[in-house]
C-alpha cells in the first residue's frame, strides 16, 4: 500500500514508511526527490543501476535509497531496502502532486447521442463525440477531443486522456489508462494483390472484428492497436504498454506481460502471459510467443519463441548464441587483417621457391 502523501518529512520518517532500515542522521527535512547527480540537501535520492554508483560519493541529498546489501561509500544517510525502485516508487508518491479532479458532467461543447448510457460520475470534456450505442462506466473520465465510435464499451474508472479514439465496437475493461493519441480499432494491412487486365492491382480486405481490452491495462501514448480482420484482437488484463507500439489485426497479449516502445507486432501473433518485450523488438505475423518469455531490445523475432526463454538479435535466438554469434563478427576485421598477413606470408614463401 502506498503511503498518505505528505509535502515534508524526515530522512527517518521516510525509511518506516517504504519499510527501510536508516544508516546515519535521520533528522533532515525532505521535500522532494531527484537523480543522484541532481539531487540537493533537502531532497531524495536513490542507487538501483550500478551506472551510476560512482556518483554517490559526491552526491548532496539528504539521503539514498540502496540495495540492502549494498555496501559502497556514501556522505549522506542511506536507507537500505529490498527493493530499491519500489521503494522510491512509493517515496515519489509521498510527494506527488494530487491528481487533477475531473468536473463531472458532460461539457457544453461535447455531443453525445441520445442512446449513450453514462454511467454515474462520469466526465466527459471539452469537444469530445461519442456516438450512437456507446456505453461510459462510473467514475470514467473521457478527456478533451476524445472520439467514441458507435457501440463503443468501457468499463469503470478508467482514464482517457485527450485525443484518444475508438472506432466501433471498441471494448475496454475497467481501470484502464489510455494516454493521448491512441487510436484503438484502426484497420489493419489486409490487403490481396490481384492481377487485372495485366496490371496488379491489390484489394482491401474488410475488416470485421473489434478490440477487445482487459481490466487494468495501461496504454501509452500514440500506440495503435487494429481491429481484428474477425473476431477479436485481444489485450489481456494487467497488460502495460509503452508509448508508440502498434499491435496489429488478431493479435492475442495474455495477462500481466509488458510492450515497451516502439515494439511492432504482426497480425495473428499469440503473446503469452508475463511476457516482456524490449525497446524496438519486431515480431513478425502468426507466431506464438510463450509465457514468461523475453524478447530484447531490437530482436527481430521470425519464428515462435519458447516459453521462460530469452531471445536478441536478429534474426532472435537465445540470448548466449546471439551474444557468440554478435562476438564472433566483431572479430571479423581483425580476421581480415590476419588473413591477408597470411597470404602474403604465403607469396612470399613461394616466391622464395
Amino acid at each position: 500500500m502506498t503511503p498518505a502523501r505528505c509535502d515534508m518529512a524526515t530522512v527517518a520518517e521516510i525509511a518506516e514508511k517504504i519499510c527501510g532500515q536508516l544508516t546515519g542522521d535521520g533528522s533532515s527535512q525532505v521535500t522532494g526527490l531527484a537523480g543522484v547527480r541532481d539531487s540537493s540537501a533537502s531532497e531524495l535520492t536513490f542507487l538501483s543501476n550500478p551506472r551510476y554508483a560512482d556518483d554517490i560519493p559526491a552526491t548532496s541529498a539528504a539521503a539514498v535509497i540502496v540495495d540492502s546489501a549494498w555496501q559502497g561509500e556514501c556522505p549522506v544517510p542511506v536507507i537500505r531496502v529490498k527493493d530499491v525502485e519500489k521503494a522510491f516508487a512509493q517515496a515519489i508518491a509521498l510527494f506527488a502532486p494530487p491528481p487533477v479532479a475531473a468536473v463531472i458532467g458532460v461539457h457544453a461543447t461535447a455531443v453525445v447521442a441520445d442512446d449513450v448510457v453514462l454511467g454515474a460520475n462520469t466526465s466527459v470534456g471539452a469537444h469530445c463525440v461519442i456516438e450512437a450505442g456507446a456505453t461510459v462506466g462510473e467514475n470514467t473520465v473521457v478527456s478533451a477531443g476524445c472520439y467514441l465510435a458507435q457501440g463503443t464499451v468501457i468499463g469503470s474508472d478508467c482514464m482517457l486522456y485527450p485525443h484518444v479514439s475508438t472506432r466501433e465496437g471498441t471494448r475496454i475493461g475497467d481501470r484502464a489508462i489510455i494516454h493521448n493519441g491512441v487510436v484503438l480499432g484502426s484497420d489493419g494491412y489486409g490487403f490481396i494483390p490481384e492481377e487485372k487486365d495485366g496490371k496488379v492491382t491489390i484489394t482491401k480486405i474488410q475488416h470485421t472484428g473489434i478490440v477487445d481490452i482487459g481490466n487494468d491495462v495501461e496504454i501509452g501514448a500514440n500506440v495503435t492497436i487494429d481491429r481484428a480482420r474477425f473476431g477479436k484482437t485481444r489485450i489481456g488484463n494487467n497488460v502495460k504498454i509503452d508509448n508508440l507500439v502498434h499491435i496489429a489485426h488478431n493479435v492475442t497479449i495474455g495477462d500481466n506481460s509488458g510492450v515497451v516502445a516502439q515494439v511492432g507486432i504482426s497480425g495473428s501473433t499469440t503473446v503469452g502471459s508475463r511476457v516482456i518485450l524490449w525497446g524496438q523488438a519486431g515480431i513478425a505475423g502468426h507466431l506464438n510467443i510463450g509465457d514468461d518469455a523475453v524478447v530484447g531490445a531490437q530482436a527481430g523475432v521470425t519464428k515462435d519463441v519458447e516459453p521462460g526463454s530469452y531471445v536478441t538479435g536478429y534474426p532472435a535466438m537465445a540470448h548466449d548464441k546471439a551474444a557468440k554469434a554478435h562476438a564472433g563478427l566483431m572479430r571479423i576485421p581483425h580476421l581480415k587483417k590476419r588473413i591477408i598477413a597470411l597470404e602474403e606470408r604465403i607469396k612470399e614463401l613461394e616466391e622464395r621457391g
